[in-house]
């Protein structure tokens, strides 16, 4: 993605990317940082619907509608490359392999969501909890990052967003999950010591 970037963005840490109705101008490759998507609800409460780190895309959302259909927004300073929809539109006639690239992409979102239905449709909050951090841990792991140990982002009212469960209810995993001595926590550095106990990953 480097190699076709146009700009560069800094992102302040609670500053969105983009909004919903946005009009979609490119898609964004994070460079640094950690991001969340979320939807504000009618009844106003905020509703998360993926994190998303370093050598991950996002906006592709905005593709088919023309619009963003969610916010992003940075957890942390943060910087990313765009790739403006004009430079899209010219690789896709240009090379076959970028076309591959980006429905490769597309299908990896899709997957993704499928596999969160299946979580919070079945499992307990214990496992749910259990999952997503496994499910950090194996994307961290895959892009270079420290797997075992790492600092999340996110507040532990936006995983109970993501999971589907109150505030309360993530705090009490996570105690649980320590007494279980599956994971050490302290505030919000993790550090994973039963990887291969804790289950699989979303």
């Amino acid at each position: 993605m480097d190699r076709l970037v146009y700009t560069r963005r800094k992102v302040n840490r609670g500053e969105d990317l983009y909004r919903p109705g946005d009009p979609f101008s490119a898609i964004y490759a994070i460079r640094s940082g950690f991001f969340k998507n979320d939807l504000t609800l009618k009844d106003g409460r905020s509703q998360v619907m993926g994190f998303h780190m370093p050598g991950e895309v996002i906006g592709m959302d905005g593709i088919s509608t023309g619009a963003y259909t969610c916010n992003a927004v940075a957890l942390e300073d943060s910087e990313v490359c765009a790739i403006p929809l004009s430079r899209l539109e010219e690789l896709s006639h240009e090379t076959s392999d970028f076309v591959h690239r980006l429905h490769q992409l597309m299908s990896e979102e899709i997957v993704r969501d499928q596999r969160v239905m299946v979580l919070l449709g079945g499992r307990t909050a214990e496992a749910r909890v259990a999952a997503f951090l496994v499910n950090i841990s194996r994307r961290l792991a895959a892009r270079g990052y420290a797997s075992s140990e790492f600092q999340l982002p996110m507040t532990r009212e936006d995983i109970g967003s993501f999971l589907g469960l109150k505030l309360e209810t993530v705090s009490r995993m996570f105690s649980r999950l320590q007494d279980e001595n599956l994971i050490d926590v302290q505030q919000r550095h993790i550090r994973i010591l039963d990887a291969a106990s804790l289950g699989q990953p979303l």
